[in-house]
């Protein structure tokens, strides 16, 4: 297996970590604790209020990484048709949506003032995820992705 796969194949176990790890940690006043938000807690919290943005961000954060993982494996293996290999491109930019929806979430969250936000591991976790993901797509010739 060839360490382009192999590193490939890797965002498929730290993909679900970034998912689970905290994002950041909020509060509304900084006498009390934080609570730590992730991906996952954050679709929880989305779907008891919101199902709709929580669908969009389910294919954002998961669905869209996940199957640009998937397409690129298709094509490194050569299991993948020609015809699909464009996918990859616009999957590319569906799984660089969240990261930038969550940095203008930060940015206004701090704007506000009214709590306190830190960012946590796991946003710059999830983020290189999402950055290897584009290299590895990029290394493996399709410069567009």
């Amino acid at each position: 297996m060839s360490p382009l796969r192999l590193a490939n194949l890797s965002l498929l176990i730290v993909f679900p970590v970034a998912w689970c790890a905290p994002l950041m940690r909020a509060g509304l006043l900084p006498l009390f604790g934080l609570s730590e938000i992730s991906v996952l807690s954050g679709i929880t919290s989305l779907w008891r209020t919101d199902i709709g943005l929580a669908l969009i961000v389910v294919l954002f954060a998961i669905l869209a990484p996940l199957a640009k993982v998937l397409t690129l494996e298709g094509m490194l293996s050569g299991r993948m048709p020609a015809r699909l290999k464009p996918w990859l491109f616009h999957l590319g930019r569906l799984a660089m949506a969240d990261v930038f929806l969550i940095a203008i979430y930060i940015t206004v969250a701090k704007g506000i003032g009214v709590g306190r936000l830190e960012v946590a591991w796991g946003l710059y976790l999830f983020t290189a995820c999402v950055l290897a993901s584009l290299a590895l797509s990029m290394a493996s010739g399709d410069k567009r992705a």
